[in-house]
């Protein structure tokens, strides 16, 4: 894709916002009802992108369409009972958020008559985008929420797990590189959209 392509950037960049503003405002946002204030203190429950704003992810999504957002502070041990679980929470908070964000944005462009203008582009993006960030993150690769959500799952602590924190960007990079993260990603993504855009068929048809 053309670096100077700024139709495409100004389609994508709506949905990608809301996407990664939601999916960290979601993280601190269960966390703090679950006794962590880390992130409402630290002013990351705010919709407002400038605090989430990662000038490496801002970069990246500037040059490659693709980015991130800076990752909410969480202190565990501030949670109220079961820390494990806890964690498991907050981490499926993201993902789900994106989810919701792809179905909101499929059930405005079907109430709107699936119309092919500006604002249906951007929905349709949005859509797109957030269900490939919902995926995304469920990667159980560490630093990615599918860890997190892995190791609140399996019995005892999953120490190994964390463990490989310090080589998951690496590990990423392996997934990418080979295609192995695309196949995780599509896996999911390819019926997930077929669902979606069948809802919309059906509310316009309706």
């Amino acid at each position: 894709m053309d670096f100077l392509d700024l139709n495409r950037l100004l389609l994508i960049a709506p949905g990608f916002i809301a996407g990664i503003v939601l999916h960290e405002v979601a993280h601190g946002y269960v966390a703090d009802r679950l006794g962590d204030p880390t992130a409402r203190l630290e002013g990351r429950l705010t919709l407002n992108p400038i605090p989430h704003i990662d000038p490496v992810g801002l970069i990246f999504l500037l040059v490659a369409k693709v980015g991130w957002a800076k990752p909410v502070p969480v202190n565990p041990y501030n949670f109220r009972g079961n820390i494990k679980q806890g964690l498991l929470l907050v981490a499926l908070a993201g993902p789900a958020t994106n989810l919701l964000v792809a179905l909101a944005s499929a059930m405005i462009w079907a109430v709107l008559g699936a119309p092919s203008t500006l604002l249906g582009d951007i929905l349709q993006w949005t859509i797109h985008i957030n269900v490939v960030l919902a995926f995304l993150n469920l990667i159980p690769v560490p630093p990615l929420d599918g860890s997190k959500i892995l190791a609140g799952i399996l019995p005892g602590r999953q120490s190994w797990l964390y463990s490989l924190e310090q080589y998951g960007i690496l590990l990423l990079i392996v997934l990418f590189v080979t295609g192995a993260a695309w196949d995780f990603i599509n896996f999911f993504y390819h019926p997930t959209i077929s669902a979606l855009f069948r809802l919309v068929d059906i509310i316009v048809g309706a």
